[in-house]
C-alpha cells in the first residue's frame, strides 16, 4: 500500500482537491479509449448489459504471486493483533439494546426471507430486495454499537449518516463507472429495466454503501481485540512524500488510461486507483490525508476501515448469491476457489475499498462541520 505522510496540523481537504481527483477518476478512462480510436458510446450504456471484454484464463502462477502477495501484506498487521492485549480501560460499558435496533433486526429477517424466496404475490418487487436488506444491516449494526457504548450514527448523527447515504449513492457509481472498462462483474435479473428506472434503482442501491461500511467500522471499534496493539506499530515517514505523491500520480494516471486497452492486466486499478489518486492530490496540495497517523505508528483506523468493507463484502456476497437481481464475477487469471459468487483473492479488493469509503466518510465530515449542518 502507497503511504504519504503529510505535515502535522490538520488541513481539510479543499472543493479544489476534489474536482482535480474526480477529473482524473473520470477523464483518464475515456481519454485512453478516444486516443485509441475506441468509441466511448459503450461505456456509457444503461442498463450495462453488453459484455464486451473477454478475460483471461485461469492461471496457477498468478493466483500463486497474488495470494501471497496479500499474505505479505496482512501477515504483520494479523501477527501484530493476534500477539498484542487489548486496552481493557477501552472497553465499552453496556447499554441497554433500543427499540429501534429489534425493529431493525425484525425489518432485517424480513427482508432476507423476501430476498431468497419466490412468493408469488411479491414478485412484482422482486428485483428490489437490496436496499430492504441494508437498510435492516445498517439500523442492526447501529443498534448494537449503541448497546455498547451508548452512542451511534443513526441515533446521535443522524443528518451525517443521511449525508452519507446521498454522497455513496455517487461514491459507488465511479466504480460502477470504472467496471465498464474491466468488466469484473455484471448483472443479472435486471434485464427488463429501461435506462431511467436502472439508473434511479441502482442509485438507491448505491446509497446504501458508506452507511454500511461506516456504520460496521463505529462497531468494530468498540473491540478493543480486534485492532490491539496498531496504536503503536510500524512508523512509515518518507523525506520527500510531495515527490512520492507525485511518481504515484503520474503511474496511476498512465494505468487509468490505459485501463479500457489492457483490462486483464489493470483491473485491480478499479480498486486502488481511487486511493492512490486521492491521498496523492491531498498530499500535493498539504492537506491532511488518512495515512498520517502512520507516521506515528498508528494503523488502527486504517485496519479497521478495511475489515469493515471486508464483513460488509461478505455480507454483500452471501445475500447476492439466493437474490433474483444479482451480479456475477468474471475476474481475470484468480476465477476460481468462489466464496459465494465472488473468487476467493477477490475479497482483497474490500481492504483498499475500506479506506476509500474513509476518506470520502471523512471528507463528507469535514465538509459538513465546515457548514456547521453535520
Amino acid at each position: 500500500m502507497t503511504i504519504f505522510v503529510s505535515q502535522t496540523e490538520h488541513k481539510p481537504t479543499s472543493i479544489a482537491t476534489i474536482v482535480i481527483a474526480m477529473a482524473l477518476l473520470i477523464g483518464l478512462p475515456l481519454l485512453g479509449m478516444l486516443t485509441a480510436g475506441q468509441s466511448i458510446t459503450r461505456y456509457l450504456e444503461f442498463p450495462p448489459l453488453t459484455r464486451y471484454v473477454q478475460h483471461a484464463a485461469f492461471s496457477w502462477p498468478i493466483w500463486i504471486a497474488v495470494a501471497a502477495f496479500v499474505l505479505l501484506l496482512l501477515t504483520p498487521l494479523v501477527f501484530r493483533v493476534l500477539r498484542s492485549k487489548p486496552d481493557i480501560k477501552s472497553m465499552p460499558s453496556a447499554y441497554s439494546f433500543p427499540w429501534w435496533g429489534w425493529a431493525g433486526l425484525l425489518w432485517l429477517a424480513v427482508a432476507w426471507l423476501l430476498a431468497w424466496t419466490r412468493f408469488d404475490w411479491f414478485a412484482p418487487w422482486q428485483q428490489h430486495t437490496f436496499v430492504p436488506l441494508w437498510l435492516g444491516y445498517i439500523i442492526s449494526v447501529n443498534a448494537f454499537t449503541f448497546k455498547r457504548r451508548g452512542v451511534c450514527l443513526f441515533a446521535d448523527r443522524p443528518r451525517y449518516l443521511a449525508a452519507l447515504f446521498a454522497v455513496s449513492a455517487v461514491f459507488w457509481w465511479y466504480f460502477e463507472y470504472l467496471n465498464r472498462f474491466v468488466q469484473n462483474w455484471y448483472y443479472a435479473g435486471i434485464s427488463d429495466f429501461s435506462s431511467l428506472e436502472y439508473v434511479f434503482f441502482a442509485t438507491l442501491s448505491f446509497s446504501t454503501v458508506l452507511p454500511a461500511v461506516i456504520s460496521t467500522k463505529e462497531l468494530l471499534e468498540t473491540f478493543p481485540r480486534l485492532s490491539a496493539g496498531l496504536e503503536k506499530f510500524y512508523a512509515v515517514r518518507l523525506n520527500n512524500p510531495c515527490r512520492f505523491a507525485s511518481l504515484v500520480l503520474i503511474l496511476s494516471a498512465i494505468g487509468l488510461a490505459n485501463i479500457g486497452r489492457a483490462p486483464d492486466y489493470l483491473f485491480s486499478l478499479l480498486w486502488v486507483a481511487p486511493l492512490l489518486v486521492i491521498t496523492g492530490t491531498q498530499t500535493l496540495r498539504g492537506e491532511t490525508q488518512v495515512f498520517q497517523p502512520l507516521a506515528s505508528g498508528n494503523w488502527r483506523s486504517i485496519w479497521l476501515a478495511g475489515l469493515a468493507a471486508l464483513v460488509c463484502g461478505v455480507f454483500w456476497e452471501m445475500w447476492n448469491i439466493a437474490s433474483f437481481a444479482h451480479w456475477q464475477y468474471a475476474v481475470p487469471f484468480v476465477q476460481r476457489f468462489q466464496l459465494f459468487e465472488m473468487p476467493l483473492l477477490g475479497y482483497a479488493g474490500y481492504l483498499p475499498f475500506g479506506v476509500e469509503c474513509l476518506i470520502v466518510a471523512r471528507i463528507v465530515e469535514e465538509i459538513g462541520k465546515n457548514n456547521h449542518n453535520l
